[in-house]
C-alpha cells in the first residue's frame, strides 16, 4: 500500500440522516487510502476526560484524548460500523481518517469504534449492515422456533379434540 498522505483532500461529502442520525456521506467516488477529515478539538488530559461528558471522545494515547465537540469538526459525524470503509490513524499526536477501500458516490463513511466502546455503548443497538444482518437471522430463527412450537400445540390441541369425540361417541 503506498504511503499515507496526512493532508485531507478536498471531497464533496455531506452530513445527512442516516439509520443511526446524522452522517456523512460521499457525494463522489473516493479513492483507497484518500486522507478524508482529521479529527479536530481541544486536547483534554485524562483527569479532564473523566469529568467530561462528551460524546464525541477520541483517545490518542493513555495521557491524550481529543474532545470533537466542537462545531468545525464535522468528522464528528462519521459513525460506527462493524465493517467500516474507513479508519482512523493517528500520526504525530493528530487523528486523520483515511478510507480503507474505494468508497462510492452516495455511500456513508464510518469506522469501527473499538471493541471496548461498542461493548459499552452500541452492542445492543448497533445499526450497521453486519449488526442488522445478525438480528435479522436471530429473528427469523426464533420466528422458525416460534411456528414449530405453534404446529406441535396446534396438532397436540387437534388430537385432543379427536379423543374428546371418539368419546363422546363411544
Amino acid at each position: 500500500m503506498p504511503r499515507l498522505s496526512y493532508t485531507p483532500g478536498d471531497y464533496d461529502l455531506r452530513v445527512g440522516r442516516s439509520a443511526t442520525g446524522l452522517g456523512i456521506f460521499a457525494e463522489q467516488d473516493i479513492p483507497k487510502g484518500a486522507c478524508l477529515y482529521e479529527y479536530v478539538g481541544p486536547q483534554l488530559t485524562k483527569e479532564q476526560e473523566e469529568k467530561s461528558k462528551s460524546k464525541y471522545l477520541f483517545e490518542i494515547n493513555a495521557r491524550k484524548t481529543i474532545d470533537g465537540t466542537v462545531r468545525w469538526n464535522t468528522a464528528r459525524y462519521i459513525n460506527h460500523s462493524c465493517r467500516p470503509n474507513c479508519e482512523p490513524n493517528i500520526y504525530k499526536a493528530r487523528v486523520y481518517i483515511h478510507a480503507k477501500r474505494k468508497i462510492k458516490a452516495g455511500e456513508e463513511l464510518n469506522y469501527d469504534y473499538g471493541k471496548a466502546y461498542f461493548d459499552q455503548f452500541l452492542k445492543d443497538i448497533c445499526a450497521c449492515p453486519k449488526c442488522a444482518e445478525k438480528k435479522a437471522a436471530k429473528r427469523a430463527a426464533a420466528s422458525r422456533v416460534r411456528a414449530k412450537t405453534v404446529t406441535k400445540a396446534a396438532k397436540k390441541t387437534s388430537a385432543t379434540k379427536k379423543a374428546k369425540k371418539t368419546k363422546k361417541r363411544a
